[in-house]
């Protein structure tokens, strides 16, 4: 494949990338998570403060690479964001992850690096939760930077490329305190490379230049201790930067230590979040729910399959590396594995380890190009490729604007319902027909759980309360003071006898077998 060809197709790939990431970002209702996040952000924004909350709360960058974006866009207050402005920048980092691949040069193909960029322009669960308002994109996106920086450093072994090693190893676990676990899973690929070729050198005394078997040879010996120091240093002073707010909230740096703790625990103690093995395994194979239509990376997975037994062969193609594909197979299986085994489970936290399937799908795709000798195969494995992305392209489509809150969506999980928006319009046509406008008391009688996104459409109203039980709301506001009172189904018949005939009573779905019940005094 020629250079010219080569960026003309890749550009065709981030520029797809790109209308399935940006088009539309508000067609979706804010997810609970993605609301939590933004009120997170809104202090940042609103007041410069930002302190580390290790209980239930991620990594800094999200919010600090938001800033920027929303300064742009001329927000000062949460109440000038919207959706567009949140999930602008996982958008963004969804698409910077073709570019990042062009950092595996010498270890992907040009075939097997188109293809993986492909991939990941029209991946379903790329693109879904690359407009969702929450880490994993992010993390995703500095994995793959470390991963690429690494590899350059195998190559180059030079501080610069460790030093920017380090800067993406610091930026993932400024992301998410389960960075840690990649992290691991780096490791423990390294250490299987290195055991699964140092096996094979002693039963092959006889060893010739530049084998891709050899281990110790010039291209792949251990980083001198100096620039093993310089790694660490970077990643450190990245992690540290974002932790302690700019050295504005020192404690952030302990909160830090303390949330890998806290994520620890949470993943021994699932609750609701707690799924068999296979969960991401059946999100990623197969899935149809009732009469509506499949969900399947099928296509993908095969390709992975394929990539990966290649990966164990000699030939990697032009500017392949066997051993980088090596290490990506130990790498993808390791932390597929560890992610699989934890029982705390939620669709996004698959795209980890889906990073390294998209890069040995991609080694797939250029390995079966290759294997094609008669000219019936070098037509029909094309065709087969071009009929494989195209549906994963309109499985992308279907998630993305067709089906995105559907529970029926394979990718969907505790989303906000639609139907939630009829009872935000109907707060916002309350709050136009009263006196007070913007200022109408909103009392809002419900547990946490049921009370996200609440916050963040209600981000425009300066008057509203939040309870979790209906006495700790008794105490506080009598009955009938208050415009509209939002309150759980468990809450509804004990505030409707405290509200009387005054108001009018409806009910909304806030997401699959979740019902709100809004109360809206008459005359509004």
């Amino acid at each position: 494949m020629t250079t010219r060809v080569f960026r003309g197709l890749f550009l065709c790939a981030l520029v797809g990338a790109l209308a399935f990431r940006l088009a539309r970002l508000d067609v979706r209702p804010m997810h609970p998570d993605e609301a939590n996040q933004a009120v997170k952000f809104g202090d940042l924004l609103e007041r410069g403060d930002y302190r580390f909350d290790p209980r239930d709360h991620h990594g800094p960058t999200l919010y600090y690479l938001t800033l920027p974006a929303a300064r742009a866009a001329g927000a000062r207050t949460m109440a000038d964001l919207d959706e567009w402005n949140l999930r602008l920048v996982p958008a963004l980092g969804g698409a910077a992850l073709l570019l990042v691949l062009l950092l595996f040069a010498g270890g992907l193909s040009r075939e097997a690096t188109l293809a993986a960029a492909a991939l990941a322009a029209v991946s379903p669960a790329l693109t879904y939760y690359s407009r969702f308002y929450i880490q994993e994109t992010l993390l995703v996106l500095f994995l793959a930077a470390l991963l690429g920086c690494g590899w350059r450093y195998a190559r180059r072994r030079s501080a610069a490329w460790a030093a920017l090693a380090g800067v993406a190893a610091g930026l993932a676990a400024a992301t998410k305190e389960t960075s840690l676990l990649l992290f691991g899973g780096l490791a423990a690929a390294f250490l299987l490379l290195s055991l699964v070729e140092s096996v094979r050198t002693r039963r092959r005394p006889v060893l010739t230049t530049g084998d891709s078997w050899v281990w110790r040879d010039t291209r792949t010996r251990l980083p001198s201790a100096g620039h093993a120091l310089l790694f660490l240093a970077a990643a450190a002073a990245v992690a540290v930067l974002f932790y302690s707010s700019f050295f504005r909230n020192v404690a952030g740096l302990s909160d830090a230590v303390r949330a890998i703790g806290a994520s620890f625990a949470r993943a021994g103690q699932p609750g609701v979040h707690s799924q068999p093995w296979p969960f991401y395994l059946r999100i990623l194979a197969y899935s149809r729910a009732a009469a509506g239509p499949v969900w399947s990376e099928a296509f993908l997975l095969l390709l992975a399959l394929a990539g990966g037994i290649a990966a164990l062969g000699q030939n990697a193609g032009r500017g392949g590396s066997p051993r980088f594909l090596r290490f990506m197979l130990f790498f993808t299986v390791v932390t597929a594995a560890a992610y699989s085994l934890i029982p705390y489970k939620t669709p996004w936290n698959l795209l980890p380890f889906y990073l390294g399937l998209v890069i040995l799908a991609g080694n797939g795709a250029a390995c079966l190009l290759r294997i094609g000798r008669s000219k019936f195969v070098r037509i029909l494995f094309p065709a087969l490729l071009a009929f494989g992305f195209a549906g994963l392209a309109a499985q992308s489509w279907r998630a993305n604007f067709v089906s995105p809150a559907d529970p029926a969506n394979p990718y969907v999980y505790a989303q906000t319902s639609p139907d939630f928006l009829k009872l935000v319009a109907a707060v916002e046509r309350a709050a136009a027909a009263s006196p007070e406008k913007t200022d109408l008391l909103v009392e809002v009688v419900a547990p946490p759980e049921e009370t996200w996104p609440l916050p963040w459409y209600l981000r425009r109203f300066g008057n509203v309360g939040y309870w979790t039980s209906v006495e700790a709301a008794r105490r506080d506001v009598r009955a009938g003071q208050a415009g509209v009172v939002v309150t759980s189904a468990a809450f509804a018949d004990a505030l409707a006898a405290d509200l009387g005939d005054g108001y009018e009573q409806t009910f909304y779905g806030l997401r699959p077998e979740v019902v709100l019940s809004l109360f809206v005094r008459r005359g509004f």
